[in-house]
């Protein structure tokens, strides 16, 4: 027998280990079955389990089980990314405990320590989706440093550069001056601030006592300046085009430019051009053949290219000179107030500098037509599909890709350099030996490059280099491309478009068909979770508390495509309620011998509520396939928790009880194997979604031969019944709509209220005498009547199907009371409609409200509105 509770804490890890023991997660390449695939988005090495991972892994596994359960040979990827500057970071910062830094062990040494510290303290995050229940096949586990993946990265970029689509250059990059590298734009985080906007003079060279004026939030960076540029239609300036000024303190002269990136309408109509500082001047730099002037060093501290009086400042030092120079040569109109954003390394925390300086880049425009083609000719699919105009407009107006990193744990440039600085890249340094001999005719030393690769790079080949390319494996021909990549829109760009770059440029094919983008997790009230706020929800705190099955449900539950889900704790103690119903029903099941019989066919039920329930569990086995396979996550949620719940628990099983109870022994026994199949098909159901609780039942039930993670998915065998299922709905109307006006009227629970039905048909009366003992049952009426002629007064009516139900309820509650209490209801509910309408009609409010506070007014609109028709509706039915 069933406890009497089920708990997770004990049954979680039991089960998780006997699935992978029993390779319950195991692709199997020699099987004839249609392959699926998807490839896990390798989390950081040094990561640990947040919530945005919990609903990745959760749909992903999802999929991967649902898939597997349908007869396909499933494959989910796993592994782990190195994470470069985060893993140096944390290995740095161990070392700083011990007095020691990087430079003092020398590189080799360092990357030994990393290597080590991964060993014994990495690897946190895949425990952590063990215990989610993830399902991958984990021996086939990956990590972008290994041999094989090493092997893949040398070889691509040593192809790239040999085709001319990896190369070195002088550019703007985000420079981080803590930790001396270039970072990506994932890395920088864009904080408001409240700044400052200063408005210079720039003297006009020959026209004493004339200036132009330009504005900067960065007035340090004017010593790098080497253009002011307005725009070629604006009057005021087209007597300077082609002049020049003369910049303060550096007393160099600067041309005045032409250029359509001057706004007439913003400031004075003239900006400064710093290209060495400043992305947009960089390009306008480019255009202009302008000079590039790099002022800063590595630590962000002025260089040897700006006045002697500079030399050596930090940025900010300098930027309270340049200031004060400027106020006493006269030179400074004004200072105003600047609200604006500024751009902070999320791991250092410093305001990150646009620097210019030697990287390698791949030129991802080339890169960039095959993956853009391949989404318009729909061969790459985005669910929701709206997010295919992101994924546009940043390839189309794709930028080089910086692909060097200055820092020594990730994979090392396969570069060397030459005494005269001749750059050979080849996959080993023999080969880069064998190529500078036949450079320069005798065997010259070699110096290897510094810089290792951003780490996207490695993981834009993820979805062919886990399956053993560069090798032909099995595995690569049988598994790419895959059949779907579940991620959030944050990585569209920084990692699905370079798969999709790196799968059509090495494969010749998309890396996969399908792109599934979910939403972000917030906080009940639609904030974004940050240990700032507090509001941060730990999913590991969730699933001590109501066990994994309850939080994979919640976040499934709520993932509906394009919303963002709104998380709480109460959302899943909620649906740890749902796992309790499933429980109780089966104990009920069990306690009323309701065993799985092994030739038991549902086809051949005679009873009316069995042919029901086996025409909706079919259709609830195929509505909720139908919305897994379309990535509609939350309908296949609700339809499977509407199913178990309403249909099966509160329905079926009452509707039952006095069949089991009863002394017809045919219909009893019928009864009994009908209920457990149909608890056995809802377990198959809920499997992908609720893995741990259902395996636990399918186990306890009955003895079985087969886990539930292998078992079929259920397959349909025609049990539609239309003539049952019409007359067990009506049953079920008449029940739900007498409940519904017992509870809007107040009625007491206990209370035993006369129905008379009238305009009934022949059909209907059928049924009224075929149910007549059970519609009192579960309806708690005292009578049933079939008469034209009804209370006038003091009756409460509603209509189902053809027939109006009159409850006459004089005597039992106070009418009038009734009335005046649902007439006060109904006036609160008008007044809260309109003041939300008053909102959300108000422009200030819609023009200052963040986007999910209108949301959330806009979801509380919905919900008074649905609380009024209710109380309406209460109101008219009262005759």
């Amino acid at each position: 027998m069933l406890d009497k509770t089920y708990s997770a804490a004990d049954v979680e890890e039991r089960l998780y280990t006997r699935w992978e023991n029993a390779g319950g997660f195991a692709a199997h390449p020699d099987s004839p079955a249609q392959p699926y695939t998807i490839m896990m988005p390798p989390p950081n090495v040094t990561g640990s389990l947040h919530m945005g991972h919990a609903l990745t892994f959760t749909l992903q596994d999802t999929l991967i089980r649902y898939h597997r359960m349908s007869g396909r040979d499933a494959l989910w990827q796993p592994g782990s990314d190195h994470a470069g500057i985060a893993t140096q970071m944390v290995v740095e910062r161990q070392l700083a405990g011990k007095g020691i830094t990087r430079h003092d062990l020398g590189r080799e040494a360092f990357i030994s320590k990393v290597w080590e510290w991964k060993a014994h303290s990495g690897g946190t995050i895949q425990r952590q989706l063990r215990r989610l229940g993830a399902s991958p096949d984990w021996p086939r586990e990956r990590f972008t440093m290994d041999d094989g993946l090493s092997k893949a990265v040398r070889k691509v970029f040593v192809r790239l550069h040999k085709d001319g689509l990896i190369y070195r250059d002088k550019r703007l990059v985000n420079w981080d001056p803590v930790l001396h590298t270039a970072i990506s734009d994932l890395e920088v985080e864009q904080r408001e601030t409240k700044g400052k906007l200063w408005h210079l003079r720039y003297p006009v060279e020959g026209q004493k006592g004339r200036f132009i004026v330009v504005a900067t939030t960065r007035p340090e960076t004017m010593l790098g300046d080497t253009a002011v540029a307005v725009h070629p239609e604006d009057e005021r300036f087209k007597d300077l085009i082609g002049q020049f000024v003369m910049l303060p303190l550096a007393h160099r002269r600067i041309p005045i430019i032409a250029d359509d990136y001057a706004d007439p309408t913003k400031g004075s109509g003239a900006v400064k051009i710093t290209p060495a500082h400043d992305f947009n001047d960089f390009e306008v730099g480019r255009r202009h053949n302008l000079p590039m002037i790099n002022i800063l060093d590595m630590n962000a501290k002025l260089n040897g290219n700006v006045p002697q009086a500079y030399q050596g400042l930090d940025r900010f030092v300098a930027r309270d000179k340049v200031i004060a120079e400027f106020e006493a040569l006269d030179l400074l109109e004004k200072i105003e107030d600047n609200p604006m954003t500024q751009p902070y390394g999320d791991r250092s925390g410093v305001i990150i500098e646009p620097w210019l300086t030697d990287q390698w880049f791949v030129d991802a425009a080339k890169l960039a037509v095959e993956p853009i083609r391949a989404v318009e000719e729909g061969r790459t699919r985005f669910v929701p599909k709206h997010w295919e105009n992101t994924f546009f407009e940043w390839m189309r107006n794709i930028q080089p890709w910086c692909i060097s990193r200055q820092i020594w744990w990730g994979h090392q440039v396969p570069a060397w350099y030459g005494p005269d600085g001749t750059i050979f890249v080849e996959e080993t340094e023999d080969e880069a030996r064998i190529a500078a001999h036949d450079h320069y005719g005798v065997a010259t030393e070699l110096t290897r490059d510094t810089d290792v690769l951003d780490t996207w790079f490695s993981s834009a080949l993820w979805p062919f280099s886990t399956l053993g390319w560069p090798d032909q494996t099995p595995e690569l021909a049988r598994y790419y491309p895959g059949d779907v990549l579940v991620t959030g829109f944050d990585i569209i760009f920084f990692w699905v478009a370079r798969m999709m770059m790196m799968g059509h440029y090495v494969m010749g094919d998309v890396p996969f068909r399908d792109v599934y983008i979910h939403a972000l997790v917030r906080d009940e009230k639609g904030q974004k979770m940050s240990k700032s706020k507090g509001n941060v929800i730990d999913p590991l705190d969730m699933t001590d508390q109501y066990g994994t099955d309850a939080l994979r449900f919640t976040l499934i539950a709520m993932a509906a495509q394009g919303r963002d889900i709104k998380m709480s704790e109460q959302r899943v103690a909620g649906y740890r309620n749902f796992c309790t119903k499933l429980w109780n029903a089966a104990r009920f099941c069990q306690m009323n011998d309701c065993l799985p019989q092994p030739v038991f066919d549902p086809t051949t039920t005679r009873h009316t509520l069995n042919r029901w329930i086996g025409a909706k569990t079919e259709d609830c086995a195929a509505k909720v396939a139908e919305a897994i396979e379309a990535y509609r996550f939350n309908d296949a949620a609700q339809v499977a928790y509407g199913f178990v719940w309403n249909t099966f628990c509160d329905w079926y099983l009452e509707m039952a009880k006095p069949i089991l109870q009863g002394e017809d022994g045919v219909t009893k026994a019928e009864t009994q194997a009908m209920a457990a199949w149909v608890l056995d098909t809802i377990l198959h159901i809920l499997h992908p979604m609720m893995p741990f609780i259902t395996e636990e039942l399918w186990e306890k039930i009955a003895a079985r031969e087969d886990q539930l993670i292998t078992a079929a998915w259920p397959k349909g065998q025609g049990l539609a019944a239309p003539e049952a299922e019409a007359e067990m709905d009506w049953v079920v109307g008449v029940v739900s709509a007498v409940r519904s006006v017992r509870a809007e009227m107040n009625v007491p629970p206990g209370a035993r209220i006369p129905l008379v039905i009238k305009g009934a048909t022949a059909v209907t009366l059928a049924r009224l005498e075929t149910h007549r003992l059970l519609l009192a049952s579960l309806a708690r009426l005292e009578s049933i009547e079939v008469s034209d002629t009804v209370p006038g007064q003091g009756a409460a009516q509603v209509v189902v199907g053809e027939a109006t139900l009159v409850l006459p309820l004089a005597g039992v509650i106070d009418l009038d009371r009734e009335r005046a209490r649902l007439g006060k209801e109904l006036v609160r509910l008008d007044g809260e409609v309109a003041r939300i309408d008053k909102k959300l009609s108000n422009p200030a409010f819609m023009a200052k409200a963040p986007d999910e506070v209108v949301e959330e007014q806009r979801e509380r609109r919905a919900e008074y509105e649905s609380q009024r028709d209710k109380v309406r509706d209460a109101l008219t039915r009262i005759a």
